[in-house]
């Protein structure tokens, strides 16, 4: 087998989880400052699942073959000034740099290349880097503080599960919207008080000191819930009316009673690190729902697209 080459999940038209397939594509070189990595595992996430079936075309274009895959954990596979071969790392690729950890080798810039925390496997570890977005959303844009009121909306995913457990871990009360299958799962997390999002109307939720929202619909609504003094962040839009969210998002930084800050996620190796650091204290562990074989990639996309995800879906790559 030509070792220049190596297994990838591609695209080569916009569509359901189907246009998926596993394809020989040439091994990727490192550039100056680049870091190859031998790809152990990867999660699926939902951004990916927009850009595959064209719904962010404007963004990603049309020219094909496209690749999927954001996040990863692995071993370094070349050494550097910064890393020795077999170094266990993880990260997620910048915004740059597009989809494509969904392959057996990436190359990665060092500075978005962190360390696993010691006696973590890699497979499991591969729920954690998107974790990155909520150690920022809560920290750094809303400032959490202990005995304040969170409310996590989706906190059974991704982002939400790892704010659900950071969120009782910095000292706050924390509320976790989920579906009725996941509740359990949610307090198991930590959440003092977890709410079928399908069965309570927000205005019955009480009031907030924090909102995270993941989920990107219906964000004046939620941000209503605040408390004075109240801060609310969200990682996601309405992908069915982007021009009515991002509208209500920008306008609430010029008017109103509580601005809703929307970021989304692009970590460096400071914030890898402030994540190890948190796995390494005890207050925050992977949340793997199934583990998928690369060739099952198409399947994972499926599951995540079903809904009810409990944490992440996983992607060996072995």
């Amino acid at each position: 087998m030509n070792d220049r080459m190596m297994n990838a999940v591609l695209f080569d038209r916009y569509g359901g989880p189907e246009v998926l397939h596993l394809s020989r594509v040439p091994r990727p070189e490192p550039a100056a400052g680049e870091v190859l990595v031998r790809v152990r595992a990867f999660s699926v996430n939902g951004g990916e699942l927009a850009a595959r079936a064209g719904r962010v075309r404007l963004l990603t274009g049309r020219s094909f073959p496209q690749r999927v895959g954001l996040d990863f954990t692995g071993e370094v596979a070349a050494p550097t000034p910064e890393f020795a071969v077999g170094d266990r790392v993880w990260g997620v690729l910048g915004r740059t740099s597009g989809f494509g950890s969904a392959a057996e080798y990436v190359t990665v810039p060092a500075d978005r290349l962190g360390r696993v925390p010691e006696g973590l496997d890699l497979v499991e570890a591969a729920a954690l880097p998107v974790a990155t977005t909520a150690v920022t959303a809560l920290r750094d844009k809303a400032g959490l503080r202990a005995g304040e009121r969170l409310l996590v909306r989706g906190a059974a995913g991704g982002v939400g599960n790892a704010a659900v457990q950071l969120g009782r871990a910095w000292g706050a009360e924390v509320t976790g919207l989920a579906r009725a299958a996941n509740l359990d799962f949610v307090r198991g997390l930590g959440a003092q008080e977890t709410v079928d999002h399908r069965a309570v109307r927000p205005d019955g939720l009480g009031r907030f000191d924090v909102v995270l929202d993941t989920v990107g619909t219906d964000l004046g609504t939620y941000r209503g819930l605040l408390n004075p003094g109240g801060r609310m962040v969200t990682i996601a839009f309405d992908l069915s009316r982007p021009a009515a969210s991002l509208g209500l998002i920008l306008a609430s930084t010029v008017h109103g009673p509580a601005r809703v800050r929307f970021f989304s996620g692009n970590p460096k190796r400071a914030d890898l690190d402030a994540l190890a650091h948190e796995v390494t204290e005890g207050r925050l562990r992977p949340a793997v729902d199934t583990v998928f074989d690369l060739a099952e990639t198409a399947d994972a996309h499926r599951a995540l697209e079903a809904g009810g995800v409990k944490g992440k879906y996983v992607v060996r790559v072995d």
